[in-house]
Parts: structure tokens; C-alpha cells; sequence
């Protein structure tokens, strides 16, 4: 079983992280002599060293090491994709090595460093254990995966083709274990898996139904071999994670909040969208790293250091400009900057027509892509001249549409919305204005607006997205939301998520989606892998902190939960939702006086957010401010005349106040209304008191869970 237990109280201090695991094993080693056993061990270590996947981790200090007597286990902390890398640079080393026949068996999950009181680290944990078992199910020429990495490698389209499914593998114990084969990557003697009660035979030498001559069944394994080479020398070219002088990766960029040069200051909009524009033309290029826009946007009307800008997004250039617009006439320049020395390596000036702009935007993507080596494929360069609208009024309605509702206020969502109604009556068909309408209804579902009314609108709105346009990722996120959030279908809500990424595999937006969403059904490691893969694309995301934080404190990880609210504070210390939220950690963990503190933090800054006070309320109940908790529902009752409150708020304090029947009666009239806090209630640690009631259950069977 995989997990991730709390540390408890020892003499060790253990940490416990996701780590994605290469075990590698020599076949036959204790046949060997003993000389022979460390001629192939030293020489299997200095092809391990030698992969450049080895000497990046090892540089970003995201690898951990643990030695075994025939082989060894590699531990990368930076993605699912490292220790895959690493195996198909292992496989082209042995070529040269046929006396060395290895199998290697690749699986993500948790790990643990243990250290002891002699100050000497040990690792462990579920994710090591399942490696081993997965590369057990196969014999020398082997590299096997484990279906979850195989799902995770599924979201980038440059992998496909190289997995192939081979069944259940049986292991210890009876327990069965679904394995995936790293297409035409056999090193070493292949042979045929033999471990398998039902295996699907791949398309490669090593699954012929029977066994040919040995000199035929070599040479047939050679030439797959070379294709296999083939394969991965292409996938390098194109996909290199290669560091720069600075060790930053070397193809990755982030886009820098072009500035608005127009006469009229009202134009920003304009050169807000161009920057987005050219962030999203960006990702669609396989092999280009790019940082997400809320992580860019961050140094929007700041005077930042390039190269501290390039350290903390973790990229290696910088793109910057200028947008002036002049009635019909537009000027864009644009420079793309190496961040480790300022040194601008290409710019340009396009004076062109407002017509021409998504002209501009593509020309710009791939001179970015020219510049930096990444070569482009005929499907990404329609991808890049593939206008959203031919309607250039609608595109400006739009735009001013995403500027005002990004915003995040009642009001500027309002606005946002009122253009993108005028950007659908100047063009129906544009998809992304309904993608847009999408998102803002999501964000204004029992907070601004009551959930069943705002979510049936959002629905609407991503469906006619869709059917316009079934590539478009935010969309496919956004309904994911509303099954997650309103129609409490789960299944048909991860499959949207899973879709969207599948679109973009760089939405740091629909990873933190998902995020949210495994933390609600309890699948808190996968949450949290998800999450940590949302920071790599935004490092600097608000959001993306808060999530991960929200999944630890259903985990019951309150000094995780700490720590991501707290990192989330650092970069918005006025965001009165990560206030409440690390008040309500710091109250879990506690630390009841520290979590006031932040929750009444939270009132000061936002006194007519339901949430907000309904956290407060609960708070002041649960620490023996029974008469301050009363306070808050009569304030509560005040501002439910002149706007909307989610009925989730009173739950909070009535549960807090230990009032069953007030906080039910409430639950009741949440369920009416379609409450999105439903479908994560039974995780919330405000949930605990009432969880012992037979209501509760029966209200958690309506919601759609079998068990509380």
C-alpha cells in the first residue's frame, strides 16, 4: 500500500516527500566472479554518473542516492520525467557494455529520508519498494514503468508513442501490479518477460511467440535497438532538459508583462493581452519550457534585477517589450533577454496594423524558438497562426474583458463579464470569450453570486466553449470545476481535468485544478504531486500554494499546511482567503492564539466575505468567545440584507458553537442551493463534531459519497 504517514515523535527525524524512483538491478550478478561483480558495478556506476539527467538533479539538489549490492536506486525530487530520461541515456550507454545485462523499473511515489541520532541518512518508503517490484517483472533489456508514471507521462504527446501496456505482473504475496514497457529500449541480451499471468505481447523482438535461432534473435534486437537509439537521440534533440552555464534550464523562458506606451493609459488591456498571447503561443512549442502568467505578472511595475527575475522563476531568458497603439496602427517591439547576464540576444520592432496582431504574436514565438534551437513541427506552427477570432473588435471586448475579471474583485468581475457579453454579440463563435465567461462564473459561485445560479451559467458557458472549440484547455477546466463543484458527478470531473492537461501539459492553472479536486475526493499524495508540478510551470502562484495547503489540512498535515499558507502570505500578504486559511491551520495545529490572529487579519482586510467570517466565527467559538462568535452571525444577518452570504458560513459557527441542529438546518438549506463546499465538507476539520450524527451521513449519501 502507498502512503505517506505523519512523522511521529523518535529518535530519527524523517522526511517524507514524492520521489520519483530508477531501479536499476544486474542481472545474474551473483553468478559473477567476484572481480567480474566490481568491474561491472564500477562500470554500471560511471555510465549512471555520466547521464546528464544525474549531473542536473545532482546540481539543482533534487537527487537522492541509495547504493545496492547489484545495482542501485536513483531518487529524482524534480518530475516524473527524470528518472525516465536517465534509464533511456543508461540504455544508449550500454550499447557499449554487452557483458552488462541490466533491467531497470521506474515508479513515483513516497519516499522517506530517515536521519538517525549518528547523523547518518537512510531511504525508504513505498515508492522505492514499488520500483523494485516493478522492475522484478522483467528480465535483462527491461525498462518497465509502473502505470501511475505511465498516466503521468501520458499528458505529453512526445511519450506516447514510446509506452506500451503489458498487463498485470504478479509480485510478493499474491498482489498484482499493472506494468507499462519503455518501447524499443532494450539494452544488454533482451529477453522475453516471463513473469507475466497476462501479459500483452509488445510489438519488439522480445515478445515473439517463440523463440527464434540466437544469431537471428541478436540481430533483430540490434536493429530494434538502433531505432530505438534512433528514438531517443530525437526525443533529446527535441526535448533536451539541458542546463545553461547559470544551471537554469536552457530552453525555458518566461514572459515579462509587456508595457503599455499608448497615449491612452485605458490600452493596457492591450498590452496585458499581448503578453498573454504570447505566453500561451509559447507553451504550445514542444520542448520550451514556459512560466505561466501569474508567476511573470508578479514583477508587473517593478524595477527587478533580470537576473534575480531569471533565479526566481527558474528560467534561463526573458522575453520584454512594448505595446503602443495609435488608432488603427500598432507598434510592438520586443527583446529576448539571457537572464544570467542581461545580454539581449534578439529584439525587434512590428509596426503593423491592429489586424495583423496575431501575425505578430506568432512571428514573435518563433523567432523565440529560432533563437533558443527549439525546432518546430507543422502541427505547432498552425497551432501558432490559428486566430481565436477573425472579428478584431471582438478580440479588444475580449481582452478588456480577461484585464477587468482577472482582477479578482466583485466589481471588476462584473465589468469583465459585461464585455464578454458584448464580445459574444460582435462574434458568437468565439470561443474564448465563452471560456472566459466559464471561469468568472466558477470564481463567482457562493462568494459573489449563490452556487447554483452562477455554476448553471458556467456550465453553459464551457459546454458552448467546447463545441466551438474542443482544444481549448481552460475551458475543459472549467467544466471540470462544475462537475466537481455543482454536479458532484467525480468521474466526469476528472476526466475533464485529465483533458485539459492533456491539451496544455503547461496549464499550471488546470494542474492546480486538479489539485483542488484530489484533495477533495482524498487522494492527498496524488494532490500534492499535482500540486508541486503547478509550482514548477508557476512558481510564484498564490493559488497554487493555497491548494496544496488546503490538501494538507484535509490530510491532517498541519505544519504542511503552515508552511504552504505561509509561502502563499509571503507573496500576497493582503489576501484575506490565505490569512483565514492560515489562521485556520495555525488553530488545527495548536496554536489557537496565532490563528486568531491571522483570521481576524483576514476581517480586517475583507469584513463582507462569508468565508471569511464564517471561519472567524467558528474560531472565536472553539476557543471560548462564544459572545464574539454570536457577533458574527448577527453580522452575518446584517449583510445578508444588501448582499449575497454562502450558507456554508453559519455551518461553521453553529458547528463551533456545537449547536447540531442549527449547523444541520444550515447544511440543509447549502444542499438546496448546491453549496460547492459540499464536495469537500467531510474533510474539513470544522466537519469533525457533526460526523458522529446520523445526518451527516445521510447528507453525505445525497452528495454523492458511499461513506463520510
Amino acid at each position: 500500500m502507498e502512503g505517506n504517514p505523519r512523522p511521529t515523535e523518535s529518535s530519527s527525524d524523517v522526511k517524507f516527500e514524492i520521489g520519483h524512483v530508477l531501479f536499476i538491478d544486474i542481472v545474474g550478478y551473483s553468478k559473477l566472479l567476484i572481480n567480474e561483480q566490481s568491474e561491472q558495478i564500477q562500470t554500471l556506476k560511471e555510465i549512471v554518473r555520466g547521464t546528464e539527467q544525474v549531473r542536473l538533479a545532482e546540481a539543482e539538489g533534487k537527487l537522492l542516492r541509495l547504493p545496492t549490492g547489484d545495482g542501485g536506486a536513483l531518487v529524482f525530487r524534480n518530475s516524473p520525467e527524470a528518472p525516465v530520461l536517465c534509464a533511456m541515456e543508461i540504455a544508449k550507454a550500454l550499447k557499449n557494455h554487452p557483458e552488462l545485462r541490466v533491467r531497470m523499473g521506474i515508479h513515483s511515489g513516497p519516499v522517506n529520508e530517515v536521519t538517525d541520532l549518528n547523523a547518518q541518512a537512510n531511504i525508504a518508503g513505498a515508492g522505492i519498494n514499488i520500483a523494485q517490484r516493478v522492475m522484478d517483472c522483467g528480465d535483462a533489456g527491461h525498462v518497465l514503468l509502473s502505470k501511475r508514471v505511465a498516466d503521468d507521462l501520458e499528458q505529453y504527446p512526445q511519450w506516447r508513442s514510446l509506452l506500451h501496456e503489458l498487463g498485470e505482473c504478479e509480485i510478493k504475496h499474491g498482489q498484482k501490479i499493472s506494468v507499462v514497457n519503455l518501447h524499443d529500449n532494450q539494452v544488454g541480451n533482451p529477453q522475453r518477460p516471463g513473469k507475466f499471468e497476462r501479459a500483452q505481447e509488445p510489438k519488439t523482438a522480445i515478445a515473439a511467440a517463440s523463440h527464434p535461432p540466437r544469431k537471428k534473435l541478436l540481430t533483430a534486437a540490434a536493429i530494434l535497438f538502433a531505432i530505438g537509439a534512433a528514438i531517443v537521440l530525437l526525443h533529446f534533440a527535441r526535448n533536451s532538459s539541458s542546463t545553461s552555464p547559470s544551471g537554469l534550464p536552457e530552453k525555458s523562458i518566461a514572459v515579462l508583462p509587456f508595457v503599455n506606451m499608448s497615449a491612452d493609459k485605458t490600452d493596457e488591456y492591450l498590452s496585458d493581452g499581448v503578453s498573454e498571447e504570447l505566453i500561451t503561443a509559447l507553451s504550445k512549442i514542444t520542448g520550451l519550457q514556459v512560466k505561466a502568467r501569474t508567476s511573470s505578472f508578479a514583477f508587473k511595475g517593478k524595477n527587478e534585477d533580470i537576473q534575480k527575475i531569471g533565479e526566481l522563476l527558474h528560467v534561463s531568458h526573458l522575453l520584454e517589450g512594448s505595446v503602443a497603439k495609435a488608432g488603427n496602427k500598432l507598434r510592438i517591439t520586443a527583446q529576448l533577454i539571457q537572464a544570467s547576464d542581461g545580454n539581449h540576444l534578439w529584439s525587434d520592432t512590428y509596426d503593423r496594423e491592429m489586424q495583423d496582431i496575431f501575425a505578430v504574436r506568432s512571428e514573435v514565438a518563433q523567432q523565440v524558438a529560432a533563437t533558443l534551437k527549439v525546432r518546430l513541427l507543422g502541427e505547432e506552427k498552425k497551432r501558432l497562426d490559428k486566430k481565436p477570432t477573425e472579428n478584431l473588435e471582438a478580440y479588444n471586448l475580449y481582452r478588456q474583458g480577461r484585464y477587468y475579471a482577472d482582477k479578482l474583485s466583485e466589481e471588476g468581475m462584473k465589468k469583465g463579464l459585461g464585455f464578454f457579453e458584448q464580445a459574444i454579440e460582435k462574434d458568437p463563435r468565439f470561443a474564448l470569450v465563452y471560456a472566459g465567461v466559464a471561469e468568472t462564473y466558477v470564481l463567482f459561485a457562493d462568494v459573489f453570486i449563490a452556487p447554483r445560479e452562477a455554476f448553471s451559467k458556467a456550465k453553459d458557458a464551457a459546454l458552448k466553449a467546447i463545441e466551438l472549440d474542443d482544444s481549448l484547455a481552460e475551458a475543459h477546466a472549467s467544466l471540470g470545476f462544475v462537475h466537481y463543484h455543482y454536479d458532484w458527478d467525480w468521474a466526469a470531473a476528472e476526466k475533464e481535468f485529465k483533458r485539459a492537461i492533456s491539451l496544455n501539459p503547461q496549464s499550471a492553472q488546470s494542474y492546480t485544478l486538479y489539485t483542488h479536486y484530489l484533495a477533495g475526493m482524498g487522494r492527498f499524495d496524488e494532490a500534492n504531486n499535482q500540486g508541486r508540478r503547478a509550482l514548477e510551470l508557476d512558481p510564484l502562484s498564490v493559488s497554487t500554494h493555497w491548494f496544496l495547503g488546503w490538501g494538507a489540512i484535509f490530510a491532517g498535515r498541519g505544519d504542511e499546511a503552515i508552511s504552504q499558507f505561509s509561502k502563499a502570505a509571503e507573496l500576497d500578504p493582503n489576501n484575506p482567503w490565505v490569512r483565514s486559511f492560515l489562521g485556520r491551520a495555525y488553530l488545527f495545529n495548536g496554536l489557537p492564539q496565532r490563528g486568531i490572529e491571522e483570521m481576524e487579519t483576514a476581517e480586517r482586510l475583507n469584513s463582507d466575505d462569508s468565508y471569511v467570517l464564517g471561519y472567524l466565527g467558528y474560531g472565536y467559538a472553539v476557543t471560548g468567545r462564544r459572545a464574539d462568535a454570536l457577533k458574527v452571525l448577527q453580522h452575518l444577518d446584517e449583510m445578508e440584507k444588501r448582499r449575497y452570504v454562502s450558507r456554508f458560513a453559519r455551518v461553521y459557527i453553529y458547528a463551533g458553537l456545537d449547536d447540531k441542529d442549527k449547523a444541520f438546518e444550515w447544511l440543509e438549506k447549502a444542499y438546496e442551493e448546491r453549496s460547492d463546499s459540499l464536495a469537500w465538507f467531510r474533510f474539513d476539520p470544522e466537519s469533525k463534531s457533526l460526523q458522529s450524527d446520523p445526518r451527516f451521513a445521510v447528507l453525505m449519501r445525497k452528495v454523492g459519497f458511499t461513506e463520510p
